[in-house]
Order: structure tokens, then C-alpha cells, then sequence
């Protein structure tokens, strides 16, 4: 079974007063809307994660990435069996460089968060086993099940 393919960026900065922070934004519209979410979205055919990743970044916050600032860090695959549609796989990635400042768009409206504060319970069930890892510079390849709520996680291997 061939899983459709997106990606997701957690751009991370060091605050004025030296917290790490990270950006997200609350979806607007689509797979996840209301969740706190990392920057990212579907591949288009013919297009890398990589690829992928620098024009999601771009359609959504505004700034301007580029490839080679891109560390790639995991893979996780999302099973839904009560809606397979939803099913797919995420290839993660963390960045520290880029140009701009951070613009609402249709997608969401980036915010920076400190690391040390992560608004899990306002995200997919899944981020609070692996992000605060990955953000740590822990490479994460994991599978997650959610339930028939479409929102719980009930298997992770």
C-alpha cells in the first residue's frame, strides 16, 4: 500500500531571552483544522520532500527557506482505519535559517512558541510521543494508529 506523501518544518529561533522557540499555527482549513500544526503540506507530483518543504514554507508563513537549510529528521507514518483517506506519510524536518518575518496566510497564522511549553494538547494526538525530540535533534521513525475518533492515537509503533 502506497501512502499519499507530505511533509511538515518546525522552524526553531532562539528568543530574545535565549529560550528555543518554534513556530506553528492553528489550521484553518482542511485535514487537522483547529489542531496547533508545524509548517507543511502535500508533495505535488513530480516533487521531493525536500522541494516540497521549501514551497510550503513560503505558501504558508511567508519566509523563504532554502533547501540545503533543511535537516531532514524522521519519518512517521499516520495510519486512520476508520478513515483510510486520511492515511500517509510525513517526512519531518527541522530549520534554523531562512529570510522574512513570519505572515499570516490562508493556511494559518504563525506564532512562536517556547519549546519548553508546547501546546501538545492542542495538536495531534502523535506530537507529544516525538516532537519534543525531534526538536532536541532526535531523529524520530515511528507508525501511529489513531482510533474512531480520527484523533486519539491507540497503536504507535
Amino acid at each position: 500500500m502506497s501512502l499519499p506523501q507530505v511533509c511538515v518544518c518546525y522552524l526553531t529561533r532562539r528568543s530574545p531571552s535565549g529560550e528555543l522557540q518554534v513556530l506553528l499555527g492553528r489550521k484553518k482549513k482542511g485535514l487537522g483544522r483547529g489542531n496547533i500544526v508545524g509548517l507543511g503540506g502535500k508533495l505535488e507530483p513530480g516533487e521531493s520532500a525536500v522541494q516540497a518543504m521549501v514551497r510550503e514554507i513560503e505558501e504558508e508563513s511567508g519566509l523563504v527557506v532554502a533547501a540545503s537549510a533543511l535537516t531532514p529528521l524522521g519519518l512517521l507514518t499516520y495510519l486512520f482505519p476508520h478513515r483510510e483517506a486520511w492515511s500517509q506519510q510525513s517526512s519531518v524536518f527541522v530549520c534554523d535559517e531562512w529570510t522574512g518575518t513570519p505572515r499570516e496566510s490562508d493556511e494559518l497564522n504563525p506564532v512562536w512558541f517556547d519549546v519548553a511549553a508546547l501546546p501538545v494538547d492542542e495538536m495531534w494526538d502523535d506530537a507529544r510521543h516525538w516532537l519534543p525530540g525531534v526538536l532536541a535533534g532526535t531523529p524520530v521513525r515511528a507508525t501511529f494508529t489513531f482510533g474512531s475518533d480520527l484523533a486519539t492515537v491507540v497503536d504507535r509503533l
